[in-house]
């Protein structure tokens, strides 16, 4: 047996290895909900998206019940500027007018929902898109934002027009989806009782779905490895008291703080466990859920 044989045996052994490690997580997944938040730049990388779709094909095949939740906030800005309509912000949030709320659903529930559902059935697996509004599946409000003004400290109530959080989560479109072993993909847009149409933080839609479905994971995917310390080394676990208190601290800061307050709320809502981790690592979900070590940072209860 030459070289180039040992090689391939080698390899073949490898990737048998691997396969034994990942078999009891398989079963552990087995018919499990697994919900999932893509979004960050990822999303705009066809290699990425690709990469995703492929193990969320895969965790439908071997047994895990998949739901997708997608956000799109870089693409909705290029569309806006294409678009010639000018953002407004207010304390760094965006006002959402009546003009950019049409962009946004169209962005959202449009061309990327599309793409990803189109992307997964590539892939293997039989996706289905929509939005939070079909079948009343994210019931929203009027989200109130507090901001401080330049002149004083003390905060006051802003209106940033069409942006809207999660009031309810009506799960009887996931379920039927669920049961036709279909895979969800689901645009951050809600309805209110208003009528009106929300734009809603994808974390946040990800995070009340998750805790309405009860889900067995709700994996935040993002641009950074997870929760760090003070040193800037990862903290692979954390129960919900630990992670209040890293916030309280000021050791979770700027914009990781929304995403580990959502993790929590998952959690305490009826989610087994929530984990914010790196969606650009190379088949990130598969190491999460099919491996000993996983990666990112584990939110649990206490």
């Amino acid at each position: 047996m030459d070289d180039s044989q040992n090689t391939s045996a080698d390899q073949f052994l490898e990737k048998a290895g691997m396969l034994i490690e990942a078999l009891p997580f398989m079963r552990r997944y087995s018919d499990k909900t697994i919900v999932v938040k893509f979004g960050g730049h990822a999303m705009g990388e066809p290699e990425y998206v690709s990469a995703f779709a492929s193990d969320i094909a895969l965790l439908d095949q071997v047994g895990a019940r998949p739901v997708v939740v997608h956000g799109g906030g870089p693409q909705i800005g290029e569309m806006l500027k294409k678009l010639q309509i000018e953002s407004n912000f207010v304390d760094g949030l965006r006002v959402t007018d009546e003009a950019t709320i049409s962009v946004v659903e169209m962005v959202l529930a449009g061309g990327i929902n599309k793409a990803l559902v189109a992307a997964i059935t590539m892939a293997g697996g039989r996706a289905v898109g929509i939005s939070g509004k079909d079948g009343s599946l994210i019931m929203a409000r009027k989200l109130k934002a507090q901001a401080k003004s330049a002149e004083s400290a003390i905060e006051k109530v802003v209106d940033l027009g069409f942006v809207g959080e999660p009031s309810k989560i009506n799960t009887e479109v996931l379920d039927a989806l669920g049961e036709k072993n279909l895979i969800p993909v689901v645009a951050p847009v809600g309805g209110g009782e208003d009528g009106m149409t929300y734009n809603i933080n994808a974390d946040t839609a990800a995070g009340a779905i998750s805790a309405a479905l009860g889900a067995t994971r709700m994996l935040m995917l993002t641009d950074v490895s997870g929760v760090l310390d003070n040193a800037g080394n990862l903290m692979s676990e954390l129960t919900v008291s630990e992670a209040e208190s890293l916030i309280h601290d000021g050791t979770v800061s700027g914009g990781m703080i929304p995403k580990v307050e959502t993790c929590i709320q998952a959690v305490l809502g009826g989610a087994e466990a929530a984990v914010i981790m790196d969606g650009r690592a190379p088949h990130a979900l598969l190491v999460e859920l099919f491996t000993e070590h996983g990666m990112g940072t584990f939110i649990k209860p206490d």
